[in-house]
Order: structure tokens, then sequence, then C-alpha cells
């Protein structure tokens, strides 16, 4: 993990989505223990508070829970919730712009999926 100080996104939130992409890349199984954050904050160097703030952020989001006197676990279904919540985030951040710059253009469905599925080079089209 790896987070920036000089990003204009928070550091919680940073860390936040750094736990997620692990839970994503399988680093960290559902009901698997991920590092107390005590051990957050001294591995990144930040404020313990901040630690506890982006590790809570997932708490409440139901990604992670606490065993009182163990630690934090991740959460059954936690993957899948993730998964969920950025599908959304993309559709509203990417795709709703796309459609609404593309009526502006006069683009049509079909040409956007053309668009897409033109070979770019190094990356291999999906279907």
């Amino acid at each position: 993990m790896q987070l920036n100080p000089d990003n204009e996104k928070p550091i919680f939130l940073q860390l936040a989505e750094e736990l997620e992409d692990d839970i994503l890349k399988g680093i960290f199984a559902e009901d698997s223990q991920i590092p107390s954050t005590t051990e957050i904050a001294v591995s990144f160097k930040i404020n313990p508070a901040t630690a506890n703030r982006g590790v809570n952020l997932l708490v409440d989001e139901g990604i992670i829970f606490k065993k009182r006197g163990i630690g934090m676990f991740v959460a059954a279904g936690a993957r899948e919730k993730i998964v969920s919540k950025r599908r959304t985030a993309f559709y509203n951040s990417y795709v709703l712009p796309l459609l609404k710059e593309s009526k502006t253009l006069d683009i049509t469905k079909n040409e956007i999926i053309t668009m897409i599925k033109k070979d770019t080079g190094n990356e291999q089209n999906r279907d």
C-alpha cells in the first residue's frame, strides 16, 4: 500500500481505498484479519486517528468488522460490496458524463460501442 500526502483526496480515504484494493486483490480474504490501526499508522507514518478514521469508514460500510479484543476482520461479502460500490461510482463518474457529452455531439450508442471496441494498441479488448 502507498499513500500520497500530496493527493487532494484525504489520507483516511486513500487508506480506505487501499484496504479495499487489497481485499479485491485477495491480499485480505473474507474473515481474515487486517493489520491493526496502530500497525497501519506506524507502517505509513500517519496519525493513528487518521488510520482509525479510514478503517472505521470501512466498518461503517460493513466491509470490515471488529472482534472485541482480537482485532479487525474482513466481513463476509466484503468483495461484492466493494465491487458494487465501485461499479456505481464508475457509472456516475464516467458513463453518465460520457452519455451526456455524446448527446451533445450527436454520437450514437453504436458509435460509442465502436469507439470502445477500437483497438488501443497494447490493451486487449474485453467483450
